[in-house]
């Protein structure tokens, strides 16, 4: 990475790091609660961490996380975040790799806010398959996919969906909140973009042979 690459990360991680948890780990991280686990045996996969937004609360919540992001610059802002206790301190670890090599143990929960998307296509559905085989039963994704109506759809480096796809691909888990969103804003640097979002949470089963369901499912109609 060249000098201006790592300040142009540390510029957008110092923008992004204060910003509230995404709303789709708040929901695994409470219907967790809801079933009344022990946060102090359940171990967290954050891939694409970023400088923690999600990390630290999980942190805070007692969970152990291994926090994972391809920029150096990521992992460095989560390790100085001022608000990880040193009892939270001695519950993460933190890798610098690529999803696609990264190697991870089973978990509870995997969080991906925002990540997936930027896996390549050729890459996804094995990274995929890792993703949903390393969950413990009763264990939850929690992400972000990028919609075939997004901004960016035709960037060759980036993973799009239709609706039909999104649902094909989380078959096999209990699908508790899938969120599909769509509208015109910026993207954290400030730029104009079209977003369309697919914010999903699900839950592996324990029972193998059940058929994943949709509990929550809300869609934004906008034009597109």
């Amino acid at each position: 990475m060249t000098r201006s690459e790592s300040e142009t990360w540390r510029a957008y991680y110092a923008a992004t790091g204060a910003r509230a948890p995404r709303a789709t780990l708040l929901i695994a991280l409470d219907r967790f609660a809801a079933e009344g686990a022990d946060a102090g045996k359940l171990h967290a996969l954050d891939l694409g961490c970023g400088s923690g937004r999600d990390a630290v609360e999980l942190l805070a919540r007692g969970w152990s996380v291994l926090a994972i992001d391809a920029e150096p610059a990521a992992i460095e802002a989560l390790r100085q975040r001022p608000e990880i206790t040193a009892s939270a301190r001695s519950r993460l670890e933190t890798r610098v790799a690529r999803f696609e090599a990264a190697r991870w143990p089973r978990v509870d929960l995997v969080n991906a806010s925002f990540a997936l998307p930027l896996v390549p296509p050729a890459a996804f559905a094995g990274l995929w398959r890792r993703i949903v085989a390393s969950l413990k039963p009763g264990g939850r994704f929690a992400g972000q996919l990028y919609g075939e109506r997004d901004g960016w759809a035709g960037d060759p480096t980036i993973t799009f969906f239709s609706r039909s796809q999104v649902e094909a691909l989380l078959a096999g888990l209990e699908v508790e909140h899938l969120l599909e969103e769509e509208d015109d804003s910026v993207t954290p640097r400030g730029a104009p973009k079209h977003w369309h979002i697919f914010h999903v949470v699900a839950r592996k089963p324990h029972d193998r042979a059940k058929e994943g369901s949709t509990t929550d499912s809300t869609k934004d109609t906008a034009a597109g």
